[in-house]
């Protein structure tokens, strides 16, 4: 495992004393947002989440080796236009790894890491799910059973509009993975925190952390999403939300876009279909999910 890991040593100091943690992913910087907004994002949420007393550790693959915690020069590849890097699920590692390439985490890969290295704790924008017509094309993110079976707390606005979000949620249930609101009883769905799904309420960081610490204490393994939803002030109207939405799935089937260039292409029709305004949405739900990831690390640490 050594082998294949490079722990940036502010990381491996945090581990060594039991300092909060908090994992971050890196395809929201490489193919979640544009050029320079992703590198200033990625800047943002490191600040965020050391101001608040924890240490981020941004994961992804460079020149085939797995970085936990980047520094400026590998945050700027990562964000470049410039540099062709891979959009890295679990699946894909041993490949990149082997060719030597550069890689964007995803939320499946980033939880599998962290957990290697000891990290429980990861802060992301939305998880993947159950895409739309999922029950005939099969086509279900890696997320979903990564959550099935890694100790990693995920702290997200929920899941992607995009998806579907009762299916999603079965999906879930069924895979044994607790599903907790953040102080809200009904599953955020990313640029809105409506989506019509009731999930369980937590009103506190305290329970949350106490909670995390039983599931993992009683050997029952997997992660657990910690649903945040974005600040009302931000948040895009659901309806519209839904026929932007649609007429986005619609450019995708008829350029027959496909896998895991989906996601990507739906998100960037969305910015373009609402001007702009899902940008600044993406951007601060994940800013405000730093925040309670940070706080959530500094419980678990203390437990």
């Amino acid at each position: 495992m050594e082998a294949y890991l490079s722990i940036h040593p502010e990381v491996v100091e945090a581990l060594e004393t039991n300092r909060p943690i908090v994992a971050l992913e890196s395809t929201i910087i490489a193919h979640g947002l544009p050029y320079p907004v992703n590198k200033a994002t990625a800047y943002q949420l490191e600040k965020i989440i050391r101001e608040a007393g924890a240490v981020p550790a941004t994961i992804a693959i460079i020149n085939g080796k797995i970085k936990v915690g980047l520094d400026a020069d590998d945050l700027e590849l990562i964000a470049s236009e410039d540099e062709p890097v891979v959009k890295v699920s679990r699946r894909d590692l041993p490949l990149l790894i082997a060719r030597k390439k550069h890689g964007a985490t995803t939320v499946a890969a980033t939880m599998l890491i962290a957990s290697w290295v000891g990290i429980q704790v990861f802060v992301t924008g939305g998880i993947g799910g159950v895409h739309r017509d999922g029950e005939n094309t099969l086509d279900i993110s890696a997320d979903l059973m990564e959550l099935a079976r890694t100790n990693v707390a995920v702290v997200c606005a929920g899941a992607k509009s995009i998806l579907d979000l009762g299916l999603t949620l079965e999906y879930l249930e069924t895979q044994g993975v607790p599903v907790v609101g953040f102080q809200t009883a009904e599953f955020p769905a990313f640029y809105t925190s409506k989506s019509g799904f009731k999930i369980d309420r937590i009103e506190n960081v305290e329970i949350l952390a106490k909670a995390l610490k039983a599931k993992w204490d009683l050997n029952l393994n997997g992660g657990v999403v910690v649903a945040n939803p974005i600040p009302p002030r931000f948040e895009i109207d659901s309806e519209y939300l839904e026929k932007v939405t649609i007429g986005a799935l619609q450019d995708a089937s008829q350029q027959n876009i496909q896998g895991k260039a989906v996601t990507p292409f739906l998100l960037s029709r969305i910015k373009d279909l609402t001007q702009g305004e899902s940008l600044e949405a993406n951007q601060q739900l994940v800013y405000h999910n730093a925040r309670l990831g940070a706080e959530l690390a500094i419980e678990l640490a203390s437990l």
